[in-house]
């Protein structure tokens, strides 16, 4: 083919040239480009943590008393308003400290530890990576209240979120320190009381050894003498480690009040079968007069040793020489009005007895630790000294009163007042 054919061939339509078809191809590759950084951009923004700039309306809304559920904490816990007014008592709180949540709240150091709580400000939501915002400060202090037991409280405070003036709301959690109190306590008084009770037996048991190793030993007469004398004080000295542990363990639990209900019908009938084996014996007489239908809320064995306690000192100390002695216990609903007694009634147990009595100096003494007033008139060993002791601090714990009245040659009367079933557990709502 010439020259010339090929040439005329060319413009009347053979195919495209290289430099006319690069501009679409590079547009097409510019364009893919685009399109996958713009993804790549969506999935990372998609991808990074939302901060809000302000706390959500619904946490910063006034806190409504309806909204806490405090009833399912596994704590004690009270809400207060911005007064110090109880808003909330949680079943926990109320079973433990009863009616006397109002007084603990009322301590000068809690109301401190409330002040400072309520001068807190109300929370933000500027905390990095938390959408609630930063939690105010726990507020904390611990006291002890000496009345009606001692107890040692630990109040931890934090404001709630929200509310303004009146309507600020303080959570309150209270933690009862007391038995650890009281067990240091229990040491202390062991060191400080028992150890001198203790070296009396500890001495004639040690004496008595001592005798029987020489020549008292070598004399059958004498060597029971002093066996029998060293089985009397090794007998005492039990009685005294019991009563000890036994007290230890009252003061352990002296804080928390009892929950039992218990028929003084059935506690009677139990306090007769565990006496009555000692009025077996010629002169001695006891009278039972118990009311029907009188319920109390109480610890059944500890008030059954109260009455033992109580009858036991009768028995002991009580007796006149060649008199019966006639004992009588009683249980009856308390009179209202009466001054010796709380004025929301109860149930009255009484123990009397037409003893000897005793002088009215002894009267503020008798429930000291190791206290007697003389010795047994019914040929008893010596007592520990620690019965009614016993008897105070098992009646502090139920919130009950001890009242004892007695004069030389007219017998004693020992009164227990106990809070009647269904007003122990109380508690008032209003400051």
């Amino acid at each position: 083919m010439s020259s010339g054919a090929l040439s005329g061939a060319l413009p009347g339509g053979g195919l495209p040239s290289v430099a006319d078809t690069l501009p679409l191809q590079v547009g097409m590759v510019l364009v893919c480009v685009a399109l996958a950084g713009w993804v790549l951009a969506v999935w990372l923004l998609l991808r990074q943590p939302r901060v809000p700039t302000s706390p959500p309306d619904d946490y910063l809304k006034p806190v409504s008393p309806a909204d806490l559920p405090v009833d399912p904490l596994p704590a004690c816990a009270v809400v207060l308003d911005g007064l110090g007014a109880i808003v909330q008592v949680n079943e926990e709180a109320a079973s433990q400290f009863g009616e006397t949540v109002g007084a603990i709240l009322r301590h000068p150091a809690a109301r401190s530890a409330l002040s400072a709580a309520l001068r807190v400000p109300a929370p933000s939501g500027t905390a990095e990576g938390n959408s609630r915002g930063d939690l105010p400060p726990v507020c904390s202090t611990t006291f002890t209240l000496d009345v009606p037991v001692p107890r040692t409280l630990h109040l931890m405070l934090r404001r709630l979120p929200g509310g303004k003036g009146q309507d600020k709301r303080v959570l309150v959690v209270l933690n009862d320190h007391s038995e650890a109190r009281a067990a240091d306590r229990t040491r202390t008084d062991f060191v400080a009381h028992a150890s001198h009770e203790l070296r009396t037996p500890l001495a004639s048991l040690s004496g008595f050894i001592d005798a029987l190793q020489g020549a008292a030993g070598e004399n059958p007469v004498m060597r029971q003498q002093f066996l029998d004398i060293m089985r009397q004080q090794s007998e005492r000295l039990k009685r005294l480690i019991d009563r000890l542990l036994y007290l230890s363990r009252v003061q352990a639990h002296e804080h928390q009040r009892p929950r039992d209900l218990v028929d003084v019908a059935d506690l009677m009938a139990v306090v007769l079968g565990e006496v009555a084996p000692r009025f077996e014996r010629e002169g001695r007489t006891l009278t039972l007069e118990v009311e029907d239908d009188l319920m109390v809320r109480a610890d059944e064995d500890e008030m059954v040793q109260v009455l033992l306690n109580l009858i036991e000192n009768a028995l002991r100390y009580g007796a006149k020489e060649d008199e019966p002695l006639t004992i009588t216990l009683s249980a009856r609903r308390a009179v209202i009005p009466d001054d010796r007694w709380p004025a929301d009634g109860g149930v009255i147990l009484g123990i009397e007895d037409n003893g000897c009595g005793m002088e009215a100096h002894h009267l503020p003494r008798l429930t000291e630790r190791f206290y007697r007033v003389g010795a047994p008139t019914d040929g008893a060993g010596q007592g520990t000294g620690l019965g009614l002791s016993i008897v105070r601090h098992i009646l502090d714990r139920h919130g009950g009163r001890l009242r004892i009245a007695s004069a030389p040659g007219k017998g004693t009367t020992c009164l227990v007042w106990l809070p009647a079933a269904g007003t122990a557990l109380a508690v008032s709502l209003v400051e």
